[in-house]
């Protein structure tokens, strides 16, 4: 059986980008979200540790990301496979 890992950098606050990666809870991130009125597309655990949220659009991305300001995960991070991807 090969497992392919997907690692993928983490981005810096001015990137074009609708994700984030966070060392929260999936829980507590969803609660920030809904104060913030930011939606979310796609949440998963990161297998390196902590969570990766999309957001709708990259205001809400970085509104989210304001909120974990020391939470914020930098550098690549490693991501479970999910079932489309082939190896």
């Amino acid at each position: 059986m090969c497992l392919h890992l997907d690692v993928q950098p983490a981005f810096p606050e001015n990137a074009m980008s609708r994700a984030v990666h966070v060392q929260a809870t999936a829980d507590h991130i969803s609660q920030t979200c809904l104060k913030l009125g930011a939606r979310i597309t796609a949440i998963e655990p990161l297998l390196s540790g902590g969570i990766r949220v999309v957001l709708s659009n990259m205001v809400e991305r970085a509104a989210v990301a304001r909120a974990y300001p020391k939470q914020l995960i930098e550098g690549a991070v490693r991501r479970y496979p999910n079932r489309l991807q082939r190896a």
